[in-house]
């Protein structure tokens, strides 16, 4: 059975003696840097030269550079993204750690698909919240919690779990719990939200907004109806208060009725074969090597440039514009260059899709 931890867990005087550095402060770092200081941590700062630094030190941090700040501390939260992640602790990190130090990931990905390999003499936990860095802090103000998943893939010290523990209570997560998985699981599952249901919901949400605009339904009506309202928001927050299904309980017997009575005409898509696809690609590394492919980044910029060219921003940006909302311009996405496009002659076949399907 999967074990789930709380307070009662943790005891936080096993790091009254430790310095703990947050490597990057930007959304996480930020965010568990303050919760581990107002917990009674020792935290120091280490980043680049940018205006995350400016805010570290604002903050009230001592501020280092990344390798100072690594041969300095006995934990490590690294925490910068994943795709500069292996650079930085090849040329940063990796030399300066100190045998019998902790390295903390707040994401599995580099870890479980093996793009990182620390070294043997290093303690190497999980501690991954499920909420952006702006909800990590303001629960933890808030003294409500949030859930996280946790791991220790790594124990040299012999008190990798307690460490882990410890910290997960200095940021605030065991008031609401921490489950443990492992580092490649949070990693799956993280990407499978990324990849399997985000898409097929967005896929949903723009079939039901066309269909309503072809119908001849006025676009400011239609977009309030469907998700500028923050009615959506407020369902899945139900939803997590108190069950997928109790929470109909709060609409009307009229929608209760509707949404069963025809919920049921949707349950033949064909989505399961397509998710468990996405799914196998992720468990078995092929997405991993596809992204770290140095055409992918190319690729990437191709496929986000075409994706400012949908029909619905401009639909959007009207609505907005109708309803005395704020304006934000996603046309100002980079156009490939030349030189990348004839990069990308050998998938553009693919490409081709793209630029279709985003029309």
């Amino acid at each position: 059975m999967v074990q789930i931890f709380h307070e009662k867990d943790s005891n936080l005087e096993i790091l009254k003696d430790k310095t703990i550095a947050i490597i990057g402060y930007g959304n996480q770092g930020r965010a568990q840097a303050l919760n581990l200081r107002d917990s009674g941590m020792g935290i120091i700062i280490g980043n680049r030269e940018d205006n995350y630094k400016d805010v570290a030190i604002n903050d009230g941090f001592s501020t280092y550079t990344i390798k100072e700040a690594t041969k300095i501390a006995d934990i490590i939260f690294f925490l910068i993204p994943d795709e500069i992640m292996k650079e930085t602790f090849e040329t940063s990190i990796k030399s300066n750690l100190k045998p019998g130090s902790a390295l903390v990931f707040a994401s599995g990905y580099t870890i479980g698909f093996n793009l990182i390999v620390p070294p043997e003499n290093v303690d190497v936990i999980l501690l991954a919240p499920r909420m952006i860095g702006v909800g990590v802090r303001e629960n933890f103000l808030n003294n409500q919690g949030f859930f996280s998943f946790i791991s220790v893939e790594q124990n040299y010290s012999g008190d990798a779990l307690e460490i882990l523990l410890a910290l997960a209570n200095g940021i605030g997560t065991l008031k609401k719990g921490a489950i443990q998985v492992t580092f490649k699981q949070e990693a799956e599952l993280d990407l499978f939200n990324e990849q399997g249901f985000g898409p097929a919901f967005g896929r949903v949400l723009l079939t039901a907004i066309y269909t309503l605009i072809d119908a001849g339904y006025p676009p400011e009506a239609v977009l309030v109806e469907l998700y500028m309202s923050n009615e959506m928001s407020y369902t899945y927050k139900k939803m997590a208060e108190i069950g997928l299904i109790k929470q109909v309980d709060f609409h009307s017997q009229t929608s209760q009725y509707g949404a069963m009575s025809r919920g049921i005409r949707f349950r033949n898509i064909p989505l399961k074969p397509i998710m468990k696809k996405v799914l196998v690609d992720i468990q078995n590394g092929s997405f991993t090597k596809e992204w770290e492919k140095p055409l992918t980044k190319i690729k990437f910029k191709a496929i986000k440039f075409f994706a400012t060219k949908q029909k619905i921003n401009k639909i959007e940006n009207k609505v907005r514009k109708s309803l005395n909302l704020k304006l934000y311009d996603i046309s100002k996405e980079e156009i490939p260059t030349e030189e990348e496009m004839s990069k990308l002659k050998e998938i553009s076949e693919e490409l081709k899709l793209f630029e279709q399907y985003y029309e």
